[in-house]
């Protein structure tokens, strides 16, 4: 198995050269063959260059450094717009405002951005996925102007990569693999299965900064609280309802 695929790591700091744009084009060119429902390619890209759009965007990442860091901000955003144009536009009647439709586009979006994410990184480029991009889809949206129909669903942060950073830890492949139909996980099976990701050192600080006494409360009360998840689901829901998909 390819090095390149179980010692990845995800890149937050970028050298000051710039990615050719001839070569970002060919990027996407060549991501866009991924798969995708039905062959509809329900997605779109925004490319952010512009030190002052990056700078208007920032804040919707909490200011994360990679935004500014980056040579390119790349948002993936499900689009059914081009798609229900067409069809207006060939006499045919699209029914696509649609909770249905609108996981469609959102998978078609995850794919192709994946597909993107692969092929950068092969071509020696670092990326970065910003989970921020539905919390604040609305401000993003005003900044990027998108039209109805069109959702941010992720981002990416794309550069050379200054330096180097550490490989993520994973699960143990026994952990995700199922054999014929989904096995539940026991207590003790589950204790085993995160034994090694909380004797990490970098886990065991995260607990200890954090006052807690496990890793898994850094996560429900500290990283991705109720209170957090609820409010951004909300600002989210509103802002897809907007756009002109039923939920």
């Amino acid at each position: 198995m390819d090095k390149y695929f179980t010692e990845r790591r995800t890149i937050r700091r970028y050298s000051e050269r710039e990615v050719d744009n001839e070569l970002l084009t060919k990027m996407i060119e060549a991501a866009s063959h991924a798969p995708t429902t039905g062959n509809m390619q329900l997605y779109s890209v925004i490319v952010t260059r512009d030190a002052e759009k990056k700078a208007a965007l920032a804040p919707c990442h909490f200011n994360q450094p990679s935004v500014m860091g980056s040579s390119v901000v790349l948002t993936f955003c499900a689009d059914f717009n081009r798609f229900v144009k067409w069809c207006d536009a060939s006499d045919a009647k699209p029914g696509y405002d649609n909770f249905q439709s609108f996981m469609t586009a959102v998978l078609d979006t995850a794919l192709f951005a994946q597909q993107f994410n692969t092929i950068a990184e092969l071509a020696g480029l670092g990326c970065c996925y910003l989970g921020t991009t539905t919390y604040n889809a609305p401000d993003i949206a005003r900044i990027l102007d998108l039209p109805k129909r069109v959702v941010p669903v992720t981002t990416l942060t794309v550069g050379y990569p200054e330096g180097d950073s550490e490989v993520s830890d994973r699960l143990p492949v026994d952990a995700i693999i199922h054999s014929e139909k989904y096995r539940d996980y026991s207590t003790e099976t589950i204790k085993s299965i995160y034994a090694e990701k909380e004797a990490r050192e970098d886990s065991r600080r995260f607990v200890a900064e954090n006052g807690k006494t496990s890793l898994a409360q850094v996560f429900t009360d500290v990283r991705y609280t109720r209170d957090a998840n609820e409010h951004f689901s909300k600002v989210y829901r509103d802002f897809i309802v907007k756009a002109g998909f039923e939920m």
